[in-house]
């Protein structure tokens, strides 16, 4: 997928001209996609409405999709109108079927994929939440690109993912009679190949969301919780502080792990350590327990570096005065006092405030893939997932939201929209 085409679908005005003398930079858009909501929410109403909540401060109005407009697995949907901290909703989400096509090998890369019968075809399904920060475009065009980049991530090692076990070839050929023992003795499988697919679409939609923003004169970035349901298992990739939890009648069972500047100092830490020149001597990457001050010269206080997982006591140096390398504790952490995750799409163009060091250094665009075999688990027909940005968990645990699913849920079995319509979150 071009980036050209990413610019027709996408951006205002069709193309990019044709490289030319260069002319002065142009006024940035307000958003170098069109701004909306998903697509599942069109025709969707709000209760109460917005000019209701406008006349009602206490009131923010929840979203959730039309009747007759059912998302796969009969997955619900709701978010709620945004609270003026921006003047747009930046975050988005997106949800769809996944048909994975089989290849031949042989055929020139420039032609069409041959679809021979229906059997050639795995088909899976898909559910994601961008959480945006510094403006929409990041997770409007990660709604719009990464469901596409997996796919094609999937279609490349498709065949391998059908096989009885993945071969050291995709393309059959043998060049060593021991190569099965080989993959056998790494344990690789079928589940291997999907965790690898999903971790480079995530680079992959990177990239694109990289080259769309900075070709707009844009910034900005967003988080990425996936669920992806695949030949009997469900895989859950998670690159922020967006969570997944699956409720179970008598289990909560936590299906991704929150990555903040504290989840991840160690790693950054040791990228500052290897990297000094990141900090452009503006940073400390030692942690302490406080900031330091000028009477903390001379004596001994509590610190951890990198390869410290306890704690330790060194003298302070003039050195250690400098501002943290990451600040602040539990929802006020901040990696370069700026941002509040470490992992995420986007922010290429991010620098710390009145100065020209950048963050992008110090982010991961890989998630972490947990994987659910739901063949083994024996589904119950009240299992379900509950996906959600960090703003529901830093309200609510994982318990008290399991508590709050199981006591809706019973109540509606025939018609979610009797019970959801005219409730609104405060």
């Amino acid at each position: 997928m071009s980036a050209d085409w990413f610019r027709r679908r996408f951006l205002p005005g069709g193309p990019l001209p044709a490289p030319g003398p260069p002319r002065p930079r142009p006024r940035p858009r307000c958003s170098p996609v069109p701004y909306r909501r998903p697509r599942f929410l069109r025709g969707s109403s709000s209760s109460p409405s917005a000019a209701d909540a406008s006349r009602r401060p206490d009131a923010r109005p929840v979203r959730s999709p039309a009747r007759g407009r059912a998302l796969p697995w009969n997955a619900g949907y709701a978010e709620i109108i945004n609270a003026e901290k921006s003047e747009f909703n930046e975050d988005q989400a997106a949800c769809g079927k996944l048909c994975i096509r089989r290849y031949e090998f042989g055929v020139e890369e420039d032609q069409e994929w041959l679809t021979l019968c229906p059997e050639e075809f795995l088909t899976g399904h898909y559910w994601a939440l961008f959480d945006g920060h510094g403006g929409p475009a990041a997770a409007i065009l990660a709604a719009n690109t990464l469901h596409s980049c997996l796919r094609r991530q999937l279609e490349a090692v498709v065949e391998g993912m059908v096989a009885t076990q993945p071969p050291m070839h995709l393309s059959g050929h043998c060049v060593c009679p021991s190569d099965p023992q080989f993959v056998e003795e790494k344990g690789i499988r079928a589940e291997d190949l999907v965790i690898g697919a999903l971790e480079s679409a995530f680079q992959e939609c990177d990239e694109v969301i990289g080259r769309e923003l900075e070709a707009s004169g844009q910034a900005g970035g967003c988080t990425a919780l996936v669920a992806m349901s695949l030949q009997g298992k469900l895989y859950v990739a998670n690159a922020g502080d967006s969570r997944a939890i699956l409720v179970r009648r008598n289990e909560v069972r936590p299906l991704s792990s929150e990555f903040t500047p504290e989840t991840e100092r160690q790693r950054i830490q040791q990228l500052a350590f290897v990297y000094p020149e990141l900090l452009a001597g503006e940073f400390t990457r030692l942690e302490f327990p406080r900031r330091l001050k000028g009477d903390d010269l001379g004596q001994k206080v509590l610190f951890r570096d990198h390869h410290m997982s306890g704690w330790s006591y060194k003298c302070v140096e003039k050195s250690d005065l400098k501002y943290p390398l990451i600040h602040g504790q539990g929802r006020q952490a901040r990696l370069l006092g700026t941002l509040a995750v470490s992992r995420g799409l986007g922010d290429h163009q991010l620098r710390v405030l009145d100065t020209n060091i950048q963050l992008k250094p110090f982010l991961l665009s890989v998630p972490q893939v947990t994987v659910l075999d739901v063949d083994q688990l024996e589904p119950q027909e009240d299992d379900l997932v509950v996906m959600a940005t960090d703003g529901l968990w830093d309200v609510l645990s994982n318990e008290q939201v399991a508590r709050l699913v199981r006591s809706f849920l019973p109540g509606n079995q025939e018609d979610p929209h009797s019970q959801h319509q005219g409730r609104s979150s405060h």
